[in-house]
């Protein structure tokens, strides 16, 4: 005999509880709605930077330095006392476009929700050896950088004592300074890319400050150890990323650190049907971080990956409010203007713009720029005609770039079909 689940009506149903889902929470109740729910899979509120007890966070959103689980904290404590039901151990199995939400836990067991809006705050992944294709053997030994923060900030595990990095997004430039002061020898920090793809602080607090050197223009091109890894060969490689033959370096080491990068958690946004964006693996968005289905948000590092919480908290509550209002019966329309990718520019967010009757409030477009460039002019043109310009001292893909399109701004895009971003040297006329 076949039982029925009875569904749990919602409002605002969040699905993740990190930075970005506890930002967006609380947004939500700020605007006034009273039906809410976070559902989190892990045991505890917080998402990563619980494992990230360096400091340099919040400098932007509270204007003082704190540490990752200082930052979180935060968060966490304004949502118990608003009140807010934030479900831990609660594993979302299915998102659906009529924003029905299966869930199972321990606790709970299995539970379906129907919520008027939904948020998508799930937070990113980092890329596997698989992913990299780089021979050698599957010996012991091989972790992700954001593994090997978890097993020494909150385990108290060390993974190994002579360590090679590759990769030098800004996980493995803080674990290069993390492991070195646990006592381990960090003999390299391998990039493929002629620039990292970290902030240049990182750069000169975690590897320059404590002599660990960066090789660029550099991989990994094969692993040795039958049951725990025992070295690495390290060679340079051509304008096309392959090996230079010749150029091998040895590093006899213990353990492989793999910093190369981080995948927006998105099976359930994918498996909700919503429209997905090639370049930053997420969502496509329109200016209220709504996705290709009304009613259902999405923002932080599901949306795209971000390189400061700071603005994760910020875009997050964006969606929050906006999910909010939708729930008590705001409808976003008017007309859409799409958002492009121009030349020198990836990864832009949002991908559409509405364009309402009467004063539009500030948009803030986030990108990458796709070199290092110097001086470069950022440029946003509606239809071709130039809309604004903005001169910056330097810019590298290891940073974002936002710029808010102020109502005026908006006003000269209003009958436009089409609004490009892009990255030049050249000064635009």
């Amino acid at each position: 005999m076949k039982t029925e689940i009875a569904p749990i009506f919602v409002d605002v149903l969040i699905v993740g509880a990190g930075p970005a889902g506890l930002a967006a929470a609380i947004s939500a109740k700020n605007a006034g709605v009273e039906s809410l729910i976070v559902l989190e899979r892990e045991q505890n509120a917080g998402g990563i930077l619980r494992q990230c007890i360096h400091n340099g966070f919040g400098l932007h959103r509270f204007k003082e330095e704190l540490t990752g689980p200082e930052y979180a904290q935060r968060d966490i404590n304004t949502a118990k006392e608003m009140g807010i039901d934030i479900r831990t151990g609660v594993t979302v199995l299915s998102v659906t476009k009529d924003k029905e939400v299966t869930a199972i836990s321990r606790e709970y067991g299995l539970q379906i929700f129907k919520a008027k809006s939904v948020v998508l705050a799930m937070g990113c992944r980092e890329r596997p050896r698989g992913a990299l294709a780089t021979p050698g053997t599957r010996c012991a030994g091989i972790y992700s950088a954001g593994t090997a923060q978890k097993f020494v900030n909150l385990e108290g595990f060390m993974p190994g004592r002579r360590v090679v990095i590759l990769g030098s997004g800004d996980i493995g430039l803080i674990m290069a300074r993390r492991m070195t002061l646990q006592g381990a020898k960090v003999l390299a920090c391998v990039e493929l890319m002629p620039y990292s793809s970290g902030l240049n602080r990182n750069i000169v607090q975690c590897l320059q400050d404590y002599n660990i050197p960066l090789y660029l223009s550099h991989t990994v091109v094969d692993i040795q150890g039958k049951e725990r890894l025992t070295g690495v060969t390290v060679a340079k490689v051509d304008e096309n990323r392959r090996p230079i033959p010749g150029t091998e370096i040895q590093f006899d080491c213990d353990t492989l650190l793999l910093s190369v990068g981080l995948i927006p958690e998105n099976e359930l946004t994918i498996g909700a049907g919503v429209d997905m964006c090639r370049t930053t693996n997420g969502a496509v968005v329109d200016d209220c971080l709504q996705t290709s289905i009304p009613g259902i948000f999405a923002c932080g590092n599901v949306l795209h990956v971000h390189d400061l919480v700071d603005f994760v908290s910020e875009e997050s509550t964006k969606a929050g409010k906006a999910a909010a209002e939708f729930a008590m019966g705001t409808v976003y329309t008017g007309r859409a203007i799409n958002v492009k990718e121009g030349a020198g520019a990836m990864g832009v967010v949002p991908q559409i713009i509405r364009m309402n009757e009467g004063e539009h409030a500030p948009v803030n477009v986030m990108f990458r720029p796709r070199a290092v460039m110097q001086n470069p002019y950022i440029v946003i043109r509606a239809d071709g005609k130039l809309v604004m310009s903005k001169k910056q001292m330097i810019c590298a893909p290891g940073e974002m770039i936002n710029v808010t399109l102020k109502p005026e701004h908006l006003a000269m895009m209003q009958d436009a079909a089409e609004v490009e971003v892009s990255v030049t040297t050249e000064k635009p006329e």
